[in-house]
């Protein structure tokens, strides 16, 4: 037998030498069943089974739910330290808070009714956009008592043309009618309550029987929704007064419940003639994103609108007056949370009563600028001196702007005394 020199082979005799194995496909090759796999006999090869290793044990079971039962009980003291989980959606009554209003955790769900916008379901009436307020309410005669009816109900209300707020009124309209009776009258006022929520009334600064005062839950019951209450005294003072709301007062009052409560002497008062007379009520209005809210001075709770008698300049009054002319302007503050500075231009005036108390002649004094703060009244006689437009305005920038914005040079608490010749 001839030998081969085997280092003259070429590549066609190498790929002969080669084993069947070698020469099948890498798939065919994977799928053939290898020695020793008989436990995982059927499965494709250089598969591995991590079903087996992936298995929780019950210690493992254990641990996670030990682990999440601490982070859900961490969870609830977290927020139990933030904030007050006593209260539900019914503490609340489904409030709208002021942007910007500082909730602590503590903050109790009255108070957060009482902050909270009106809410627009409980409007009954949308009074129309030229509607005035302060309008004099007349009485009917009972028996020598002169009778008054004053009803409270939710109602839209346009402070500008283009600005609607929602608020508190008696009957329809902000500020509420003027009431005006004689020193000496006996008054009888039946208040009719239609607001969501209890109510009464105060009549700031008279002399009457306690029971008849207002304060709710002190000197009367709460005049529930629904539910009327009748107030009667004898008018035994004359001067400047208001009436207004003293349950919920940090929110009815701020909303629009109150109005001017004007008593004329009986006899004639030491107080220098004049020929015209207005009544300025201030108040200070709180609109966001079409809800209304009652303006307070806390954070979120701060006002963006200001009125005069229900509305902001230039919708507020012109007051037409001829030189020579003297006018009697009572101050009224039915405001709830700021002073006032009240200037008129064009001169000084005469401060000739404050708080319904006439102020004898040798202590009157000159001023063009009188700080009207809440429940203060002022009555000062301005005398018409020069031709032209006069303003009678606050004398704080931000409150004669509507929204930060003025409007014909002013806005909010600004009004005219135009004078001519």
């Amino acid at each position: 037998m001839q030998g081969h020199d085997h280092s003259k082979m070429d590549k066609g005799d190498a790929d002969t030498k080669k084993s069947d194995a070698e020469k099948m496909p890498a798939t065919a090759h994977a799928e053939m069943p290898h020695k020793g796999d008989d436990d995982m006999t059927g499965m494709p090869h250089g598969t591995v089974d991590l079903s087996a290793a992936t298995r929780a044990t019950s210690a493992q079971k254990f641990a996670w739910a030990f682990l999440s039962l601490v982070l859900l009980a961490a969870g609830l003291i977290f927020s139990a330290t933030v904030v007050n989980l006593n209260l539900s959606a019914r503490d609340v009554g489904g409030a709208i808070m002021p942007p910007g209003m500082i909730m602590l955790r503590d903050t109790p769900g009255e108070a957060m009714r009482d902050m909270a916008a009106v809410d627009p379901r409980h409007v009954t009436f949308v009074a129309p956009a030229n509607a005035r307020g302060d309008n004099d309410l007349q009485p009917r005669l009972e028996n020598a008592v002169k009778a008054f009816d004053l009803t409270t109900s939710v109602i839209k209300w346009n402070i500008l043309p283009y600005e609607q707020v929602m608020g508190y009124a008696f009957n329809q309209q902000i500020p509420g009618p003027r009431i005006r009776i004689t020193e000496g009258d006996r008054v009888r006022i039946r208040v009719t309550n239609n607001l969501p929520e209890s109510t009464t009334v105060h009549w700031h600064g008279l002399i009457l029987p306690n029971q008849f005062d207002g304060p709710a839950e002190i000197t009367q019951e709460p005049i529930q929704p629904g539910e009327s209450y009748t107030y009667e005294f004898f008018a035994q003072q004359a001067g400047t007064f208001f009436y207004h709301t003293h349950d919920h007062v940090d929110r009815q009052q701020a909303l629009g419940l109150y109005g001017a409560l004007l008593i004329d002497p009986r006899t004639p008062q030491n107080i220098p003639a004049y020929d015209l007379e207005y009544t300025v009520q201030l108040q200070e209005w709180l609109e966001r994103e079409g809800y209304t809210f009652p303006a307070m001075l806390m954070e979120g709770g701060l006002p963006n609108f200001f009125t005069i008698n229900g509305k902001a300049y230039p919708s507020t009054d012109t007051v037409n007056m001829q030189v020579g002319q003297k006018i009697r302007i009572r101050f009224i503050g039915s405001n709830n949370n700021f002073i006032h500075p009240m200037h008129i231009h064009g001169g000084p005036f005469t401060v000739v009563e404050t708080d319904g108390n006439v102020v004898p002649e040798s202590a009157r004094i000159q001023k063009d600028t009188v700080n009207v703060g809440p429940g203060e009244r002022y009555d000062v006689i301005w005398e018409a001196r020069e031709p032209g437009k006069w303003l009678l305005h606050c004398h704080i920038p931000h409150h004669t702007t509507n929204n930060n914005v003025e409007e014909q040079g002013a806005g909010g608490l600004t009004m005219i005394l135009n004078v001519t010749p």
